[in-house]
Parts: C-alpha cells; structure tokens; sequence
C-alpha cells in the first residue's frame, strides 16, 4: 500500500483521530484507517471498537473508547443501543491538539474539539436512519416498539444538527453526501472520495456468475438484485452478513450465500464474476470500484455514488432503482456492452488510496493555516434545516 507522509507544514502539529464504532472493517472503516496511517502518532477515539474484528489494523495505537464498551456488544447488537451512542459521545475527552479529524457516519462528528483544535469531519452521510432512511429502520423493529424509536430518532435529529455546529469543516464522501450536507446542516464541504485498496485487485477469468457485495440490510436492496436474478435465469453470489440474510436464504434458494469472506477469497471472487450487482443508492459505494479494479462490470442503481464511479455504457450498465425489470434486462444485456477491462481498472485508479490521502491533506492543510492566519473556518451557506427526516413512516 503507498502511504503518503504527513507534508512538513504538519507534521509538527498534535493530531486527533475519531470515528463512531470500529467493530468491523468494511467501507468506512477502511477510509479510518486509511487517515489513520497518514498519522501514525495520532490517538484515536470511538465509541465502541473491537481489536479482532477489524483485523488488527489499530493494534498498537493508542484507542480509546466510550463507557459503552463496558457492555461487550458486538457488530451484530449494536443498534440496540441507539439512543446512547449521543449520550456517550461527551465523554470522549480528546486531548489538547491543533486537530481534531473524525469520521462519521453517525456520532463522531458530535465529539467536542479541544479548546484552539480545529474540527474537521471526513462524512459518510449524515446519520441515515435518523434522516433519509427513518421510515427503514422504524420497519426493522416490531410494532409496539416504533413509536419508541420514532422518538428516540427524534431526538437524535436534533442532537445532530446541534453537533454539525461545532464543525469547522466537512468533507464529504461524494456529492450525495454533500447535498445532504447541505441540507441538514446547512454546510458546504469538499468532496473527497473515499480511499479504495485497488492494489488488492486485479483481473481474472470472468465466469458465469453475478456477484453481489453487501451488508444483507433493507436499505441495500440485496433482494431486488436476487428477484431480478431469477428472472434473468442467471446464477447470482452473495457476500455479506445481516440482519436480513436468513430470510433471504429461504426466498431465494437458488442463490448462494458465502457469508463475510477474507479479503484474499473476496479479490478471487470479483475477479470470476460475470458482473457485480450494486442494488442500492449508495453515498459513494466502494464495491462499484473495487469491481471495475478486478476488470469487471458494474450493474448498479443509477443514482447516488455509481454516478461518480461508474461510466455508464462503458465500465457497467445503469438500472433504475428497486425496478426488478430493469435491473433484469441490465443482467441480460450485459455480455453486450463495450467492456475493455483495463478501462476499467484505469477508472479505478482515480480512487487510490494515495490519491484519498493526498486530498485529505491538501484539505487539513488548507483549515489549518486559514485558523493560523485569523481566517473564519467555520461557515454556514445557510441556517440548519428543522430537525426533521426526508420520509416518515406509516
């Protein structure tokens, strides 16, 4: 992996890392760490972490985590404790720095900056089930208790958009995540696309079947991939684990579920597939990418992150969101498009983790020496929006 230095300007400078949980690794996390070897000196701060389970990519580093780690929970519970993580977040007591530099998808953002810090936030979205995905997760949980969490979403809104304000600078993951930005916070924020480990992929000899990479979760979709998969007679793979993999063994027999997999097995497995299926809107969508860096073609939902990985017509097809026919005839015709694989992998490349790197510090950099010259980092394009989430549920 190329590891860029800290440039000279910084690398004097007291620099703190957070970002919301690290019980995994998968797309987020991966961006952690990848600011994380940018600094190798810098503490880092979470709510909840799990050494093994993130494949030891922090050992050694100073980590620190909330009173919530006490509880022991896991990847698989840790939604349960929703209503906490905003309770927690205060008692994540950085200390004296020139920098503070979280990752949120969530809660990060919310940690206070020391006094004189500098506060910039790499986002991955603004918190989703409490803004644009409310009405998904309100349909995870059983009746009785929906009205429970409709409220405790609503206090999380409010809390949010409290905490965007203590912020000097977003950088946001793509230009969804910007527009969200945006309108939840009233913020303007650089798009700084995420860091993708392309050096791990390379391509193969394509086989004969679909390939799906994703958290088995309502709000990714993976079912329409597999109801239009079936309805192409195709053969289709799925990566991932969740909450909702169970039922999706039972509805769609034919399909084969191989579970998390280690990241050796996984570059084999993009490296075979016909095409990889991205079901769902993403913010940005590392998979699209780590695909077309295995030489393979990407049909993904036109909206969202795909619009800025994916060339259309050329690296992958374009189907329309939760349209089971579309993406079925995207499936059929895809042995049709004009695909140069080393087209793809050269796409690919635009998001490196070198390149990801070298963004976020041209942008630190730029935060930092406006504070060290009086400037005004912290700006708003306009007031906060209401507390309030796209969609409700019924």
């Amino acid at each position: 992996m190329v590891v860029l230095a800290p440039r000279q300007s910084q690398s004097h400078r007291r620099v703190v890392l957070a970002h919301d949980y690290l019980l995994v690794m998968r797309g987020a996390e991966r961006t952690f760490a990848a600011l994380a070897d940018l600094y190798t000196n810098a503490p880092i701060y979470t709510l909840l972490y799990d050494e093994h389970k993130t494949e030891g990519r922090f050992e050694g580093r100073s980590v620190t985590a909330s009173p919530l780690q006490r509880l022991g929970v896991q990847q698989s519970g840790f939604r349960r404790l929703l209503p906490l993580y905003p309770l927690a977040v205060p008692h994540l007591h950085p200390p004296a720095c020139d920098l503070l530099l979280t990752s949120s998808s969530a809660f990060a953002h919310g940690i206070r900056a020391p006094e004189g810090a500098v506060h910039v936030c790499y986002s991955h979205t603004p918190f989703r089930y409490a803004w644009h995905e409310q009405s998904e997760a309100i349909a995870e949980v059983s009746r009785p208790l929906r009205p429970m969490l409709r409220g405790a979403l609503g206090a999380i809104r409010k809390w949010d958009v409290a905490a965007s304000g203590r912020v000097d600078v977003y950088l946001a993951n793509s230009q969804l995540t910007r527009k969200r930005i945006r309108q939840r916070y009233g913020r303007e924020a650089a798009v700084v696309h995420p860091p993708v480990e392309t050096h791990r992929f390379a391509p193969g000899q394509p086989g004969d079947t679909l390939l799906v990479v994703s958290e088995i979760v309502r709000h990714k979709r993976v079912h329409v991939a597999l109801e239009a998969a079936r309805a192409a007679g195709m053969r289709i793979q799925v990566v991932g684990d969740g909450p909702d993999r169970a039922a999706l063994i039972s509805a769609y027999p034919e399909a084969e579920f191989l579970g998390r997999v280690p990241d050796t097995d996984l570059s084999d497995l993009y490296s075979r597939a016909r095409a990889v299926v991205v079901p769902g809107i993403e913010e940005f969508g590392i998979t699209a990418v780590e695909a077309q860096a295995s030489g393979r073609p990407v049909i993904a939902a036109g909206g969202g992150g795909a619009l800025e990985t994916v060339l259309n017509g050329r690296t992958g097809r374009f189907a329309t969101l939760d349209d089971v026919a579309s993406f079925s005839q995207a499936m059929r015709s895809i042995d049709t498009l004009d695909f140069n694989p080393a087209l793809a992998v050269q796409n690919s490349e635009r998001f490196s983790v070198a390149a990801f790197q070298q963004r976020i510090l041209d942008q630190v950099d730029q935060a930092l020496q406006a504070r060290e010259v009086g400037g005004r980092v912290l700006e708003f394009v306009r007031p906060p929006a209401q507390a309030q989430p796209e969609a409700q549920a019924a």
